[in-house]
């Protein structure tokens, strides 16, 4: 079978740890043929410095390129949708990073699309890819923990400095960077049934962004699940479910490398990196790439680990989440 050849969207820190972490699998399975960034400098650096054969220094061009069979998107938040957009168009597979779109409505013309050109489209949720996940949902189907009865998740760090998390006119705040996780995490133990009932709490920083925010979502037969971010303060960073039987508890849920069970703690060590990372774990970007190459390989246009539907459910969650703390950004508007 023919190597998956990648095209990257954006040279920046996200761009740089997704090529490190393809680097930790065969080569004759993915190879990075192009990189765009917003000028040709940055390209031709992240280039050199990745060993990629071709930089570009507009998006339109590695889209008009015809030996490249997936594209990862790294750029911000605000340019997910419009240059998801123009990929899907040229007809390239996309995988893009997280959260996929600014909000829903974005979120449903991006997989409108993709379903109307029926190519591959997957929102880069990197920790649903992770052998703990496929672990913990062999446990909790099987009924090693019982019934699930409570999700619990936190992530905060201190990031409230960085100009994409404090300006509003990047979609910045907690909910978009850090509160994807534990949301998306109550969507995989609940295999994306819709809650019953939303209610969320929070605070905005001065440039009217969400700063700090608790989301409780009640789902069906009195089950729930209590949510946390945070962009100023160091959280424990964790997720717990609770059944009936038992507990699971995820360190570092977003990167997990250990899950503790009743039957004991299963661990799944990743590889090393072979050049400086920016962010923990990862080098935990390989298993969504490797979703991406079997699901192009099965002709799949979503992944069955995250599908369309739960991506919409996440990015309605974080909607609602944001209009009741009252953060309003501009595409929010149109």
């Amino acid at each position: 079978m023919a190597p998956t050849r990648w095209g990257f969207v954006s040279a920046g820190r996200i761009s740089n740890e997704f090529k490190i972490a393809l680097d930790t699998l065969p080569q004759d399975e993915h190879q990075v043929v192009a990189v765009a960034a917003r000028s040709l400098e940055s390209a031709q650096k992240f280039a050199k410095h990745h060993d990629i054969p071709r930089a570009y220094g507009s998006y339109a061009e590695l889209a008009a390129q015809d030996d490249i069979d997936a594209i990862y998107i790294g750029a911000i938040h605000t340019q997910h949708a419009p240059v998801t957009t123009m990929m899907l168009q040229a007809g390239k597979p996309v995988l893009c990073e997280k959260p996929m779109s600014v909000n829903s409505r974005e979120a449903r013309q991006m997989i409108g699309l993709a379903k109307e050109k029926n190519i591959f489209f997957m929102e880069a949720a990197w920790s649903r890819f992770f052998p703990v996940y496929l672990k913990a949902r062999e446990i909790m189907d099987s009924g090693g923990i019982g019934d699930v009865r409570l999700v619990t998740a936190c992530f905060g760090f201190p990031k409230g400095d960085e100009p994409r998390m404090k300006e509003r006119s990047q979609a910045g705040g907690s909910l978009m960077d850090l509160g994807f996780y534990p949301v998306q995490f109550a969507n995989f133990v609940f295999k994306g049934e819709e809650p019953e009932d939303i209610t969320v709490s929070g605070h905005l920083t001065d440039s009217e962004v969400d700063e700090t925010v608790s989301i409780i979502l009640k789902y069906s037969g009195n089950r729930m699940a209590t949510l946390v971010c945070c962009m100023t303060s160091l959280l424990a960073n964790e997720a717990y479910v609770y059944g009936t039987k038992g507990t699971l508890k995820i360190p570092s849920f977003w990167s997990p490398q250990e899950l503790v069970a009743p039957d004991g703690t299963h661990k799944f060590p990743l590889p090393p990196a072979g050049k400086p990372i920016n962010y923990f774990n990862a080098t935990g970007m390989r298993y969504e790439a490797m979703e991406v190459r079997r699901c192009l390989q099965e002709d799949l246009i979503e992944s069955p680990l995250m599908t369309h539907a739960m991506s919409l459910q996440i990015a309605g969650i974080l909607d609602q989440a944001r209009k009741v703390v009252g953060v309003v950004f501009d595409q929010d508007k149109e």
